[in-house]
């Protein structure tokens, strides 16, 4: 089956694990191809001086600090590059010049002729005739347990909520958010874990397993679909200060 990746340059956790997803898909699968798009946290309309000023307002001057600087080390580091990881399986980076939805843009990405498209910290809205590009569709790997905790910084969320329990999802992408039917769902204890850092950490680590667990099923072409209700949802965006200072005041860390 041939696989092509829709990701983004992530200098923080996405390295390690699309290598160890690389190493690990089954011996019939193959990623062909893949789209990186730009870390863009807030959106791609605003400038880097508007993210900045928002994550020093949100989230505090240390965490814009701290932050920074890993993302400067780790940028330095190519042990945490997408693309030398890559380069490492001979993973060709598709490079677009339009938006992933324009039609030059899947006329590209359909040229590589994939079976199967799949989203990991994809940061782009996806289209109806993306979605059906490919002829098994697009799966997209949610860190939270569908259809609770939609939407954004899930790990942020669960954490503050005081969740005893989150998890993975990955789901079939359809035009609305988080909200298409899931393939394979795996819960996670969360315990002791207070820092944010670590329930992503390990959070992505069984995310990987639990993709590499829904290509098997596809490629069987024998599995039952988790139901997503509407009716059960509960979605999340950015956090406010205020979400930030109880965060910190419940004993919760980012690092």
């Amino acid at each position: 089956m041939r696989i092509i990746l829709l990701t983004q340059s992530d200098p923080f956790y996405l390295a390690p694990n699309l290598q160890y997803l690389a190493e690990s898909l089954p011996v019939d699968s193959k990623i062909v191809a893949a789209v990186v798009f730009d870390v863009s946290p807030f959106g791609k309309r605003e400038s880097f001086i508007q993210k900045a000023k928002k994550t020093v307002n949100i989230f505090g001057l240390f965490f814009f600090i701290r932050y920074g600087l890993r993302f400067l080390i780790n940028k330095l580091n190519s042990d945490n590059s997408v693309p030398r990881v890559l380069n490492k399986f001979n993973i060709p980076l598709i490079q677009l010049k339009k938006s992933i939805n324009h039609n030059e843009s899947l006329e590209i990405i359909k040229s590589y002729n994939p079976d199967l498209l799949i989203s990991i910290a994809g940061n782009q809205v996806f289209k109806k005739p993306l979605i059906e590009l490919a002829p098994k569709g697009c799966l997209n790997l949610h860190t939270a347990l569908l259809p609770k905790y939609r939407g954004l910084m899930p790990s942020f969320w669960v954490l503050k909520n005081n969740e005893k329990e989150t998890g993975v999802s990955v789901f079939f992408v359809d035009e609305d958010i988080d909200s298409g039917p899931i393939l394979v769902q795996k819960k996670i204890p969360i315990d002791s874990k207070t820092t944010q850092a670590g329930l992503i950490k390990y959070s992505k680590k069984i995310g990987m397993d639990a993709i590499i667990e829904s290509v098997e099923l596809i490629q069987k072409g024998n599995y039952q679909l988790i139901p997503n209700p509407e009716s059960e949802k509960t979605y999340y965006s950015f956090p406010t200060r205020n979400d930030v200072i109880e965060f910190k005041k419940s004993g919760k860390k980012f690092y």
